[in-house]
C-alpha cells in the first residue's frame, strides 16, 4: 500500500510537467461567428433600353396621400339569425342541443298554425250561426276569444323559433354570412359605426370584401371588456365557414396619411418577405424590402420601406426577380 502511494505521488508531478512542456490540448470553441449576407449588398440590375422594352418594364411613383383611417382587428364568422330579433350562433355553441331545440320549436310552430286555423273556422261558424239566429252571442264571443288566443300562441311560437336562428341543416345554402367583431368599449367613440367594414383572410394580401353593419342583439364580454359588432357580407362562393377567424378593417372617424403603391408592384419570396423593385436615378433596378400595412382595393398602404416619389416597378417584377436569382439569365 505504501509503495502504491509512492508511485502515485511521483506520477502526478511528472504528468503535470509533461502537459506544461508540450502543446496545449485543442478544444472546440463554444461559439463561432460567420459572415452573413446583408440586404445592403443586394444585386443592382442594369438594363439596356432594349431589355426594358422586351421585358415590358413599367414604373410609377410612390405617392403619399390621404387614406381612410382604419383599425385592424379580427372577427369570427357566425351563423346569422332569422329576422331581426334572433341571436347569432357562434362556433362555441352546442349544435346538437341547438338542433334539437330548433326541431321542437318547428313542431310547436306547426301546431300553433293548425290551432289558429281551427280557431278561425270555429269563429266563422259561430258568426254564421248567430246571423241565422241559430247560435248564441256567448258562443260567438267564446270562439272569437279562442281565435285571439291562438293568434297570440302563434306569435309566441314564431318569436321563439326566430330566436333559435336558421335551420342548421339548411344554413349552408345561404348566400350571406355574418361576422362578429369584438371591440374594446373605449374604442367605440372612434369608430365610424355606420360605415362598411372590410374582411379578408389573415396574413394574405388578397382583395378584401365589404361587410355592411347590421343591427343585432347587444352582446358583450364583461371579462374582456369588449362589445360585439356585427356585419353582413356576401358569401355566395362559400369562401368563409362558420367559426372561421378573419381579419377585419374597421373604419375610423377621420383620415390618415399613407404611402400608396400599386399591389402589382409587390414581390413575395419563399420566406414570406415582401419586396418592391425600385429604380435608381442612374437607371439601375434594386430590390427593396417593404412592410405592407394593409390592402385598399388595387393599392397597398406601406408602413415602411420606401419614400414618397420613389420610382417603383409595377410590370416586369417577376422577370427582374428571376434574373436576380439566376433563372432568367
Amino acid at each position: 500500500m505504501r509503495s502504491l502511494l509512492t508511485v502515485l505521488a511521483i506520477s502526478v508531478p511528472m504528468m503535470t510537467a509533461c502537459r506544461e512542456a508540450g502543446s496545449p490540448i485543442a478544444t472546440a470553441p463554444p461559439a463561432k461567428a460567420e459572415p452573413v449576407s446583408s440586404e445592403t449588398n443586394l444585386l443592382s440590375i442594369a438594363l439596356t433600353p432594349e431589355a426594358v422594352q422586351r421585358l415590358g418594364i413599367e414604373t410609377v411613383r410612390a405617392e403619399s396621400r390621404n387614406t381612410s383611417a382604419i383599425r385592424l382587428t379580427s372577427g369570427e364568422i357566425v351563423n346569422a339569425p332569422l329576422g331581426t330579433i334572433g341571436v347569432p350562433s357562434f362556433s362555441t355553441s352546442d349544435f346538437v342541443t341547438l338542433a334539437a331545440r330548433q326541431a321542437a320549436a318547428d313542431a310547436e310552430l306547426r301546431r300553433a298554425r293548425a290551432a289558429l286555423q281551427l280557431a278561425e273556422q270555429m269563429a266563422q261558424r259561430a258568426e254564421a250561426l248567430l246571423a241565422e239566429d241559430a247560435g248564441s252571442a256567448r258562443a260567438r264571443d267564446e270562439a272569437v276569444a279562442q281565435r285571439a288566443a291562438a293568434e297570440a300562441a302563434l306569435t309566441a311560437a314564431r318569436t321563439q323559433r326566430e330566436l333559435l336562428g336558421p335551420d342548421l341543416t339548411a344554413s349552408r345554402g345561404r348566400s350571406t354570412a355574418w361576422v362578429r367583431v369584438p371591440v374594446v368599449a373605449t374604442d367605440l367613440p372612434r369608430l365610424a359605426a355606420d360605415q362598411p367594414a372590410r374582411i379578408g383572410v389573415p396574413g394574405i394580401h388578397s382583395p378584401m370584401r365589404e361587410a355592411v353593419p347590421v343591427h343585432a342583439p347587444p352582446t358583450a364580454n364583461p371579462a374582456a371588456g369588449t362589445t360585439d359588432l356585427y356585419f353582413r357580407f356576401d358569401n355566395a362562393d362559400r369562401a368563409y365557414r362558420l367559426g372561421q377567424r378573419v381579419a377585419v378593417a374597421l373604419p375610423l372617424n377621420g383620415v390618415a396619411q399613407g404611402l400608396v403603391v400599386p399591389a402589382a408592384a409587390l414581390v413575395t419570396d419563399i420566406h414570406g418577405g415582401e419586396w418592391i423593385y425600385r429604380k435608381d436615378a442612374d437607371g439601375h433596378y434594386q430590390r427593396q424590402r417593404v412592410e405592407v400595412a394593409r390592402r385598399d382595393g388595387d393599392d397597398l398602404i406601406l408602413a415602411r420601406g420606401l419614400a414618397a416619389g420613389d420610382e417603383i416597378v409595377t410590370a416586369g417584377t417577376a422577370e427582374l426577380f428571376g434574373y436576380e436569382f439566376g433563372t432568367g439569365r
